[in-house]
């Protein structure tokens, strides 16, 4: 057992660096595999030749859609190829569509929400649904201390951002939804075949982590017009708990032996999507109580239907702190 923990706070470790209800914990994940990929990612970051940036991280390119009115951005219906297809699964899956906050939850947005919220507030949040690390970094429980309003919001559960999301009108994004947005450069909605893009996003996974992210807004939007999906902060997913199988079925037997030798990205849909890896690997490590000093969140919800009105959240706040 002591082992199996130590590989598991290795793969949970990862979550510290910079980038992203069922049962109270979620699933089991498989925390030695998930250690062994976090450990190829970083070797595949540190190996990786350093090249200049391409023209969508120097702010080129056509125009970029617009949020609307509650920050939210509207991304077709459009096609994803998991990063594991099953056995038995399609190579590509149809992802209807649906809109997704241009940024990640801020500071100040997570403060209304625990003004409105008291008991997902620190010191009061149930500890079944979120961690001892739960806002440590406030100075209490309506103060964020330190903490940027503009900043990405982290230290938050899987249970914390869920409720915040329904407070605000939506959701938490599905995994489909985040990776097909996140698969974009500034030009080309698909761009994992686009190796100087891939470049640029280990390069950003890449740096030292920082004691606190960057001020929201500040990376390049991509094609869609979203932005700081890559190197700000990690983000939660509706649907982590299946990022990656718990290899206890006959049928997952294979993938749990690719992972454990450490060419799990051979069998993967596209082996040179090491970023892709390092997430899938994150989110296989995570229980949906836990928090870290890199792990955030943004909302998304369903696509309106043509022609109905749009509710927008009555409290939802924007990056700048200010209301929607």
């Amino acid at each position: 057992m002591d082992r199996l923990r130590q590989r598991r706070g290795a793969a949970t470790a990862h979550a510290s660096q910079p980038a992203g209800a069922a049962a109270a914990q979620g699933p089991a994940p498989r925390f030695a595999a998930s250690a062994v990929v976090a450990l190829l990612g970083w070797a595949l970051v540190a190996a990786a030749p350093s090249v200049p940036l391409p023209a969508f991280a120097q702010g080129q390119g056509a125009a970029r859609p617009s949020a609307g009115s509650d920050g939210r951005v509207a991304i077709p219906a459009g096609a994803w190829r998991p990063f594991f297809p099953g056995k038995d699964e399609p190579l590509a899956v149809q992802v209807a569509a649906f809109r997704i906050d241009a940024l990640p939850v801020t500071v100040a947005a997570y403060l209304a929400f625990v003004r409105a919220q008291p008991r997902w507030r620190k010191g009061l949040a149930p500890k079944l649904f979120a961690d001892a690390r739960y806002l440590s970094a406030w100075r209490d429980a309506l103060d964020p201390g330190a903490e940027d309003p503009q900043a990405p919001v982290r230290e938050v559960s899987w249970f914390a951002a869920r409720a915040y999301c329904a407070w605000a009108g939506g959701r938490l994004p599905r995994l489909a939804e985040w990776e097909r947005v996140a698969g974009a450069s500034a030009t080309h909605q698909d761009a994992r075949a686009d190796r100087a893009h891939q470049a640029q996003i280990l390069a950003w996974y890449g740096r030292p982590a920082s004691a606190r992210p960057p001020r929201a807004g500040l990376t390049p939007r991509n094609v869609f017009g979203v932005g700081d999906l890559h190197g700000v902060v990690w983000e939660w997913v509706e649907d982590f708990a299946t990022a990656l199988v718990t290899g206890e079925s006959r049928g997952d037997s294979a993938l749990d032996r690719g992972l454990f030798c450490g060419a799990g990205s051979v069998g993967s849909a596209d082996p040179r999507d090491y970023a892709a890896f390092m997430r899938f690997a994150l989110r296989s490590s995570l229980r949906a109580r836990d928090t870290t000093r890199a792990l955030g969140f943004r909302c998304a919800a369903d696509a309106a239907p043509a022609g109905a009105p749009r509710a927008d959240a009555k409290d939802h706040v924007d990056a700048g702190g200010g209301a929607r």
